[in-house]
């Protein structure tokens, strides 16, 4: 199921095939994809991640969450034999306290795959495999997010995002607009549902970021 699924998407960049081609190849030399125990084992586990999309408002939902220091889409590790598409049906229930709707435009296929390594303030660090999908959503919808897990929620267009220290969010999250299709900066608006977060976060090299998982993907083999 989780190959065909990877096998169906078709990348938008260079990046998007090498992380396929990596994807594929885990994918056919383990026996188990899932996380098993907390936080890391095994070392490279998949995950499901979900945004929601408020199209008309050129905006998606980013939440700050808390162990990771970073402003993130909301999701969660899938767990075994789960289908991904049911992972973001019961994470966004837990997480935000609402029901899954999956975006009319990209239905229920992923728009974007990653493999990245995670950020760890301490401990180990790990490998997830990440299939993106699209929830729509609406600026000023009633939310219940999880606290023990976010500090806050924000609804963020893409100028926003430009705007902000690139080590304050998901290293990819500027790809995954551009495959939601909100491309174009769009002028911003001010939104009672903004809530403001600043934390000092070392700034992202995505060269330095795919070098590091490189390395650290040819030690499993």
């Amino acid at each position: 199921m989780v190959v065909a699924t990877v096998s169906a998407w078709m990348p938008r960049d260079d990046l998007g095939v090498r992380h396929r081609e990596q994807a594929l190849a885990w994918l056919a030399a383990t026996e188990d994809i899932y996380r098993r125990i907390k936080p890391d084992t095994p070392p490279q586990h998949l995950v499901a991640y979900f945004l929601l999309v408020d199209r008309a408002a050129g905006r998606v939902l980013l939440c700050d969450h808390r162990l990771a220091g970073l402003w993130l889409p909301t999701g969660g590790h899938v767990e075994p034999r789960e289908d991904p598409t049911n992972t973001v049906r019961r994470e966004v229930v837990e997480e935000l306290g609402v029901e899954a709707e999956f975006d009319p435009a990209l239905g229920e296929a992923p728009f974007l795959l990653t493999v990245t390594r995670t950020t760890a303030h301490s401990g180990p660090r790990h490998v997830d495999v990440s299939l993106w999908f699209a929830l729509r959503g609406r600026v000023g919808d009633d939310l219940t997010p999880d606290a023990g897990e976010f500090a806050g929620v924000r609804w963020w267009s893409r100028s926003e995002i430009e705007a902000d220290d690139p080590g304050h969010h998901e290293p990819h999250i500027l790809r995954a607009l551009d495959a939601l299709g909100l491309s174009l900066t769009r002028p911003s608006r001010p939104t009672s549902e903004l809530i403001a977060s600043r934390r000092h976060v070392p700034p992202v090299d995505p060269a330095a970021l795919q070098a590091d998982l490189d390395e650290f993907l040819d030690a499993q083999l």
